[in-house]
């Protein structure tokens, strides 16, 4: 046996890892399957359709029920709380569970409940006591009931362009490939403010299309998408927003807050909008009419094209 089994714990599974420690009053039915280097901590249950991946930490109290995948290096908060049934009632079953998702690196922190069916992004950050009713895109932090995002882990928000700016306008490059934020022109004069972008000149590329979004409650967000062609250039016209931008590598995070401000997302970069104020109004300059078999949806994908692209060139990552 290549694990550690306290003596109290009840392990029926043959499907445990090396190097695995399960600790006291712990039970694993037949079913499951547990990776190596796991730490199932004090009074855990772990029924049989699941499946646990490597230096996966579970914490005291937690109860895994079938349906539930955890992928590698997650971390799950003492007494979090998981569920498979929307309509549970004693002594009916459904045909089937629903499968909730913890993908790569993400946390749950203690006392968060998980409603079920929903994946929780690579590396995404749902604090203590946060009752999550929606799917979790990557590298979130979600807060709260119902949960929602507050930021993303390891980013501070920060203006779109640096605190000090030259007189003319410009455009700036950031951390992520391929992204820069312009200073559009402003003219300010006795009758109010203008501002205004040509192309070529202050946009970088011939615009086909446009749409607003607008009317967002706070704790939505929109984007969660990259394009394989197609180039962005985003103005929050009123109001305010926040936008994250992820090349795969690089993440960063800006604040949009004046219509003299823009941002274009190239293509395969991914991007998220989120943090609306009520009265944000934020303007979407395309360079090509709608197609939906440009977008990229699944962040797994993009990560995968993303690293076929940079073989492709022989660029690193």
């Amino acid at each position: 046996m290549g694990y550690f089994k306290h003596e109290t714990a009840i392990v029926d599974s043959r499907s445990i890892g090396d190097g695995t420690r399960v600790w006291a009053f712990a039970h694993i039915l037949p079913g499951a399957k547990i990776g190596s280097d796991c730490n199932i901590c004090d009074q855990t249950f772990i029924e049989n359709d699941v499946c646990i991946g490597d230096r996966v930490t579970i914490k005291c109290g937690v109860q895994l029920w079938d349906g539930v995948t955890v992928e590698d290096d997650v971390f799950i908060g003492p007494n979090a709380t998981f569920t498979n049934d929307l309509f549970p009632r004693s002594k009916q079953y459904p045909e089937s569970f629903l499968r909730t998702v913890i993908k790569k690196g993400a946390s749950i922190g203690a006392n968060a409940t998980i409603l079920p069916g929903l994946m929780i992004g690579e590396h995404a950050m749902i604090g203590a006591g946060a009752v999550v009713t929606r799917d979790v895109p990557p590298y979130v932090v979600m807060t709260g009931n119902p949960a929602r995002i507050t930021g993303y882990a390891g980013l501070k928000p920060e203006p779109a362009l640096p605190v000090q700016l030259p007189a003319s306008p410009g455009m700036y490059p950031t951390a992520v490939a391929g992204v820069t934020v312009s200073q559009l022109p402003l003219v300010d004069d006795v009758r109010g403010l203008l501002s205004f972008g040509e192309i070529e000149r202050h946009l970088p590329f011939p615009i086909k299309r446009y749409f607003l979004v607008f009317g967002v409650s706070s704790q939505h967000i929109r984007g969660e998408h990259a394009h394989k062609t197609l180039h962005q250039f985003l103005i929050c016209v009123h109001g305010r927003c926040h936008l994250m931008v992820d090349d795969g590598h690089n993440r960063q995070e800006f604040v949009l807050n004046s219509p003299s401000l823009g941002v274009h997302v190239p293509p395969m970069v991914w991007a998220v909008q989120y943090k609306y104020t009520p009265d944000a109004v934020l303007l979407v300059l395309a360079s090509d009419v709608y197609n939906a078999a440009d977008y990229i949806r699944d962040y797994t994908e993009f990560l995968a094209l993303r690293q076929a692209q940079h073989a492709v060139s022989g660029e690193a990552p």
